[in-house]
């Protein structure tokens, strides 16, 4: 057997096990398109609530109750057409490489992700109720930070680093907490966009 052909056995072998392992069929659309929904989701918080108020700090902020209700139609509207969008992409990405979209490697990697977006769902609307709106901005970059972080031993290593990304900035907005809205932003939306063209532009290569 040639080197080069063993060296070429090595690498499918490898392919193989990756496979079997890990969820890779992630689409670098679903990062775009998630972005670009969670800078619409950005745009109307503060447009249609937010901008009420005079500036997010550690202080509660009294909220009435048809503004709170609206600040969470917005969030749960972004969230549903997020993961509508990454769920669509995905499929079409499992398709391309004749895979299953729902097999072991997927209940692992969703389960690891629900446990600290849940967790830090939970405790968001706690404090939420509890009238300190500035702290539920950088806490949702943090626990989501920590669930790719929790999530990235089941897919591709590069949602480890975005896990980081996020909960770095989310620490930024807890520390400038005036400028949470704008930060909240950049972690959901722009760097996910980044992350997305990224991720397009290896899958082609």
């Amino acid at each position: 057997m040639s080197k080069e052909k063993y060296q070429k056995d090595l690498e499918e072998i490898k392919d193989i096990m990756t496979r079997s392992s890990k969820f890779i069929s992630l689409s670098g659309l679903s990062g775009i398109s998630a972005g670009i929904i969670a800078l619409a989701g950005a745009f109307a918080a503060h447009k249609l609530v937010l901008s009420k108020i005079e500036v997010l700090d550690y202080e509660q902020v009294p909220v009435l109750g048809i503004d709170l209700g609206l600040l969470l139609l917005i969030a749960g509207t972004t969230l549903i057409l997020a993961i509508g969008s990454t769920i669509l992409f995905t499929r079409s990405e499992t398709k391309k490489r004749k895979q299953k979209a729902w097999d072991q490697q997927t209940k692992r990697l969703l389960t690891s992700l629900a446990i600290p977006l849940f967790t830090g769902g939970i405790l968001c609307l706690i404090i939420l109720s509890k009238s300190y709106l500035g702290l539920v901005l950088p806490l949702t970059l943090i626990f989501y930070g920590l669930a790719l972080i929790n999530a990235s031993k089941y897919t591709l290593k590069e949602i480890r680093s975005l896990g980081i990304i996020e909960i770095l900035i989310g620490l930024f907005a807890a520390y400038f907490v005036e400028y949470s809205l704008l930060l909240w932003a950049l972690g959901f939306g722009v760097i996910h966009i980044i992350y997305g063209i990224v991720m397009q532009l290896k899958n082609r290569s």
